[in-house]
């Protein structure tokens, strides 16, 4: 495993109930890097579990720094991505900008919106879209990989989002059946970042389980070369 760093996150990554946790980063240190990828955990792991997964997609050979927020107790949000909004307030709105101070540490640091990837598994890919749906119309983004997760919020939710992800490469991947996400939500948070302009791609795999395949890992590998040589 590289070698990872650990910040305190106080005026970098945390907010809220997620303030004074850790930002965990490896790779290579940001002024120096080709490209920022930022990993958002599942509920109850660590900052640290989801750091392998970058290490795994060659993350780190390739010039690209590796940047981490923990969640307060290992959760981003209480309940259920599909319960309604405000059940998982302020958590996920704490959530949100957490992630929100991660991009614009990368930023601050000379890595343009292109050369960012947001990736998360299970309640980390839902924060990942999430953010990159709301955040469409102020950011840009090379990258956004949801692995076992959708668009967060109840059915009847609107999916208008402001603003543009033309130039976003967007890979969803996912087990079908997945106890935690039903199909018709990843289906559904496909055609919202088709809709925005992103480039999308859209996996379902028979029998998965709720974790991530050499399949899903090697699509991911070639969405991140595309970032870093943006």
């Amino acid at each position: 495993m590289a070698e990872q760093n650990y910040h305190t996150v106080d005026g970098i990554a945390g907010q809220g109930i997620h303030a004074n946790q850790l930002l965990h980063t490896a790779g290579t240190p940001l002024p120096e890097a080709r490209a920022a990828l930022i990993l958002l955990h599942g509920r109850g792991a660590s900052a640290a579990d989801i750091l392998t997964l970058g290490e795994e997609l060659g993350a780190v050979q390739a010039g690209i720094a590796l940047l981490t927020p923990q969640a307060h107790g290992g959760v981003w949000y209480p309940v259920s991505f599909l319960a309604p909004l405000t059940v998982n307030e302020p958590w996920l709105s704490d959530a949100l900008v957490t992630v929100g101070k991660v991009y614009t540490y990368a930023t601050n640091a000379g890595i343009p919106g292109v050369q960012i990837a947001l990736l998360g598994f299970s309640q980390g890919a839902c924060l990942a879209l999430e953010y990159a749906a709301r955040n469409a119309s102020s950011k840009r983004f090379g990258a956004v990989v949801g692995l076992s997760g959708g668009l967060i919020g109840p059915d009847e939710t609107p999916r208008d989002y402001p603003g543009s992800l033309a130039g976003t490469q967007v890979f969803l991947g996912c087990s079908v059946p997945d106890f935690h996400i039903p199909e018709a939500r990843v289906r559904q948070s496909a055609e919202v970042f088709e809709q925005m302009g992103a480039s999308v791609t859209m996996r379902h795999y028979p029998n998965m389980g709720h974790t991530v395949n050499a399949d899903e890992l090697a699509l991911t590998r070639v969405v991140l070369a595309r970032v870093a040589d943006a």
